[in-house]
């Protein structure tokens, strides 16, 4: 039950993103998340105009605690940024063993909604992605690695594309096997910016 002092569009958003992550959000109604937060459909629609935009602040919500969990995983591993890296998809994989997971819910989304480009929800979940993009590229840009826009589009391959095989195979195994291949890369980007330096004259 929500506690009584939850702000009403708190305990909405919360209810909702419980039941579109395990139910997806074709399959849940507008009633099934007014019920689940303790509220009638009209004061759900006070707060948000539409389905459309519950799904939206859905996927919002969970922006930044994703963020910030995938920054936690890297400055908590020991090592440097190749084995930082590996732990986002070492921690991911002992996530996805856990009997709830049901994978990206952003990925989930967007293929729910493949048929609406325009949708709010796809234009935060193409924000989300591209938010952890940029970060891995400023983060091997400050390494010193040449092409940093390649090596990270090439982590979020590797990460987005674990997250949809370890959802059709349940084998944990194949997010850890992608965040070997993502060391494996990142210390080959390095190994070249050190060749480089050796060779400069001076």
């Amino acid at each position: 039950m929500p506690r009584p002092s939850e702000p009403t569009r708190e305990r909405i958003i919360k209810a909702a993103s419980a039941l579109f992550y395990s139910e997806g959000i074709r399959r849940v109604s507008v009633d099934e998340v007014a019920a689940k937060a303790g509220l009638t459909k009209r004061t759900l629609y006070y707060h948000f105009r539409s389905k459309d935009d519950l799904v939206a602040a859905y996927l919002a919500a969970r922006d930044q605690p994703n963020l910030v969990l995938f920054r936690a995983w890297f400055a908590d591993a020991e090592g440097g940024v190749p084995a930082k890296v590996e732990a986002i998809f070492r921690n991911l994989a002992r996530s996805a063993r856990h009997p709830k997971w049901k994978g990206c819910g952003f990925l989930r989304t967007s293929a729910e909604l493949a048929n609406m480009p325009g949708h709010p929800a796809i234009r935060i979940g193409a924000a989300h992605k591209k938010k952890f993009e940029d970060w891995m590229r400023a983060t091997f840009a400050a390494e010193g690695i040449s092409d940093p826009l390649q090596l990270a589009r090439q982590v979020l391959l590797l990460l987005d594309g674990s997250f949809a095989v370890v959802l059709l195979h349940r084998d944990a195994s194949y997010m850890e096997t992608a965040g070997e291949a993502v060391r494996a890369l990142i210390e080959m980007a390095l190994a070249k910016r050190r060749s480089r330096k050796r060779q400069l004259p001076g």
